[in-house]
């Protein structure tokens, strides 16, 4: 990683000269000590997150490894955050945009990009291209301005907080609820809700907003995470995207299961005639793995335990009804997922009042974005599924099943790996 404008010469020049700031992280090694030239990393493998010092001025130093450990300086002003980046042989070559994306900036490659484009970054002092290749001697500098105010209106809708801190939000989502504004939906959306629950949001990809690192169906509840910053973001979108974030779903599926477990390995895309629907019978499909688990056997249905190992839209839907054992409820991917179908009355009425898949984000664990802490968070199941398993654990080998007939759906697709 190449450094920011440059406060402290090399440090073993340095031993019997005063150093230009006052403090300084008390993990940075002393002038010599292993971590300098030739000492190893001081900050350990394989990614270094020292903590930021207040230096002169008001400005905000880093510690940054290159050949030498020295400062790096990220001026807090009016209008933004200044910077100014020296670049070394190590990225010689490499895209602009793609270099600014690695750096402590927490820049997505996409915000580096429009930043480039509106001429906020330079290169040598001139407007340049996301695509110019940096060359070693290099200077890269620019403002990344204040987040700017979101159009959308905060909106003091009921939200279920599970945690809170000043980088992340944690919440249990209710069913019904859209996560985020789209045509057909322009409020009473989970982002309008947190507009107005959190007051701290520092801005994700310049705009105050909070950051929506991954998404649950409208009508599928429980447990998510989002960002309040843009470090947060890049950390949290890092590890959803390098599947390091393990989530766990509970459904009700049709029909019974003769494995207490699987694996399906089918991938996913657009469906070829239906347009709103996703499909394993696809030519331009993307991977998709969802490991299942049976946790009870109930009449008729199953309750399974869900642990998608990619996130494709409408997953784990579309998978349980490839194999024939849709959701209870869906109406877009099992002809006798909806009420209709069920010949039971109560249960048709709590499937009903349900009126959504049986689907609920369980368990979400992941690393903190700012301690790097192993942190895992639960969601009790929501009331509306609960009825239903409360009915079918009630009628649990009493009477006939109360389906026009086990499984349904699909019912063409099954993977060999089931």
């Amino acid at each position: 990683m190449t450094c920011f404008k440059f406060q402290i010469p090399n440090p073993k020049s340095q031993i019997n000269s005063k150093p230009q700031v006052t403090k300084t992280p008390k993990n940075l090694p002393s002038p010599g000590g292993r971590g300098w030239r030739g000492g190893g990393n001081p900050y350990g493998h394989p990614h270094p997150q020292p903590s930021p010092v207040k230096g002169e001025g008001g400005s905000i130093l880093f510690p940054c490894l290159e050949n030498d450990v020295t400062i790096m300086e990220i001026s807090l002003e009016e209008d933004g955050k200044h910077f100014s980046i020296r670049i070394s042989e190590k990225d010689q070559g490499t895209r602009i945009d793609q270099f600014l994306s690695k750096t402590d900036l927490n820049l997505s490659r996409s915000q580096a990009k429009s930043l480039i484009e509106k001429n906020h970054i330079l290169l040598n002092q001139k407007p340049t291209k996301p695509s110019a290749h940096l060359k070693t001697g290099d200077i890269v500098s620019g403002t990344i301005p204040k987040p700017e105010p979101l159009s959308l209106k905060p909106e003091p809708l009921p939200l279920t907080i599970l945690y809170e801190d000043p980088s992340i939000v944690v919440i249990d989502k209710p069913p019904r609820m859209v996560v985020h504004p789209a045509y057909g939906h322009p409020s009473g959306t989970l982002v309008n809700a947190l507009l107005y629950h959190c007051k701290d949001l520092a801005g994700i990809n310049g705009v105050l907003r909070p950051g929506i690192v991954h998404r649950l169906d409208k009508d599928t509840s429980g447990v998510m995470v989002v960002a309040k910053d843009d470090e947060a973001y890049s950390q949290l979108t890092k590890q959803f995207r390098n599947r390091t974030v393990e989530k766990v779903y509970w459904g009700i599926a049709y029909g019974k299961f003769a494995r207490e477990e699987g694996l399906i390995d089918s991938a996913i895309g657009r469906h070829p005639s239906q347009r709103k629907r996703m499909s394993t019978r696809t030519k331009k499909g993307r991977m998709a793995i969802t490991r299942w688990k049976v946790v009870e056997r109930l009449d008729g249905f199953t309750l399974l335990e869900i642990f998608p190992q990619t996130g494709r839209t409408h997953q784990i839907r579309v998978h349980l009804s490839s194999m024939g054992h849709p959701l209870l409820g869906d109406p877009l991917y099992g002809r006798k997922g909806r009420p209709g179908a069920i010949h039971d009355p109560v249960l048709k009425e709590c499937v009903r009042r349900m009126d959504r898949q049986a689907l609920h984000a369980q368990r979400l664990r992941f690393n903190h974005p700012r301690t790097g802490e192993r942190i895992q968070f639960v969601s009790p199941i929501s009331q509306d599924m609960r009825e239903v398993l409360e009915w079918l654990r009630s009628q649990k080998k009493t009477s006939p099943s109360p389906l026009a007939g086990e499984g349904g759906g699909e019912g063409d697709e099954y993977p060999s790996s089931i």
